[in-house]
């Protein structure tokens, strides 16, 4: 990860605070620098499917979540235009699961980032997800003072 500083963190945990969804999750941030955040999430029950894994779309939430965070680290408002996942491998109740957000690329208008979600006490890769922003010219502090 890149070099993790305070003012990063907390706009990040900022965004985070407002987003009752990922709070519902239980997602919390673990690191965050510009460009890239780490969160993480427990797995509970009511996160299973009817197979009693990870439901897809808990571990799909875990990434963007990570990937929101990350490309709005900067000083201005980005929005998702794309995303895509590959699911690795399984994951039960209990487990600690973690999406690690790098930024690949970033101009003026675009940026692209890959999010890797893990189960940390094992190493184990859950899922790849990558993803694509469009950087609009809206100042980021704006919506953050809403």
């Amino acid at each position: 990860m890149r070099t993790a500083n305070t003012e990063t963190r907390q706009q990040v945990e900022t965004l985070l605070a407002k987003d009752a969804y990922a709070g519902a999750l239980g997602i919390t941030v673990i690191d965050a620098a510009p460009g890239a955040v780490r969160v993480g999430m427990t797995v509970r029950a009511d996160h299973l499917n009817f197979l009693d894994w990870a439901h897809g779309g808990v571990i799909f939430a875990l990434a963007d979540t990570a990937f929101g965070l990350a490309s709005n680290s900067h000083d201005t408002v980005s929005v998702g235009i794309d995303a895509h996942m590959a699911y690795l491998s399984g994951v039960r109740e209990a487990d600690v699961i973690e999406a690690q957000a790098s930024e690949i690329s970033r101009t003026r208008r675009k940026a692209v980032y890959r999010i890797d979600v893990t189960r940390p006490a094992d190493g184990t890769a859950i899922a790849a997800f990558t993803g694509t922003v469009y950087v609009t010219e809206q100042a980021l502090k704006d919506l953050v003072a809403r």
